[in-house]
């Protein structure tokens, strides 16, 4: 097998794996959410349409361009898969990207509300609030632009009325990242109901995400 080959291979075990980990977790349900990781500059790997995450194998996972068109598979790709490309577009060092529908996330789309940095983690990965998109029919341009918006310079963003997405420089960090969210989001509606969570000041949160980015993200991986 040549070395492109088995690369791919390996991203869609890689898709198969982190998609049936997300359903185990609850994080997403039936075939409801999506995940992608690119395979180079000019092409990624995405979770096809309708199909459970149960009995997924790598086979099932479609190939597109960086335009979004299919290239190899046998199903129909995400249904967002634009929003998945847009992402890959604005931040080339984007690896992978994941939309969940969990439980706590879902719970600040409903409410169209952003999620201030209000614990420290999830403010080092993120970057700052999660901020919630405007909404739009799933599968459209439209949302996808509308997210690119609430994303900023940041890895995860609220989809009104329709759940997050998060993206990372690697599957694992964006797998940690959807995780970390979720988190936040339930201590955020749990301290509602106690007189609210305090938030951290932007300054802290500069300077906590710049250590991640520079530092601690490279520490995990072993690299420093």
């Amino acid at each position: 097998m040549k070395r492109e080959d088995l690369h791919i291979v390996n991203v869609r075990k890689e898709v198969v794996a982190t998609s049936q980990l997300l359903s185990k977790k609850a994080l997403m349900a039936g075939s409801w959410g999506n995940v992608s990781a690119r395979i180079d500059k000019d092409s990624y790997a995405i979770t096809p349409s309708g199909h459970s995450y149960e009995t997924l194998t790598p086979d099932d996972i479609i190939i597109v361009n960086r335009e979004g068109v299919k290239m190899t598979g046998n199903s129909y790709p995400s249904t967002e898969t634009k929003l998945h490309v847009a992402i890959y577009k604005k931040f080339p060092e984007a690896g992978a990207v994941i939309h969940t529908h969990s439980i706590f996330a879902c719970t600040m789309a409903v409410l169209r509300h952003d999620l201030p940095p209000i614990i420290e983690d999830t403010a080092q990965v993120v970057g700052g609030s999660v901020d919630c998109a405007a909404y739009a029919m799933p599968g459209t341009e439209e949302l996808a632009q509308n997210v690119l918006l609430a994303l900023g310079k940041k890895r995860a963003a609220f989809m009104a009325n329709h759940g997050v997405v998060c993206w990372g420089c690697d599957m694992k960090e964006a797998y940690m990242t959807a995780e970390l969210v979720e988190k936040a989001a339930e201590i955020y509606c749990t301290a509602a109901s106690l007189g609210g969570a305090k938030e951290l000041s932007k300054k802290d949160v500069e300077v906590m995400h710049k250590f991640y980015v520079e530092h601690y993200f490279k520490r995990q991986r072993g690299e420093e």
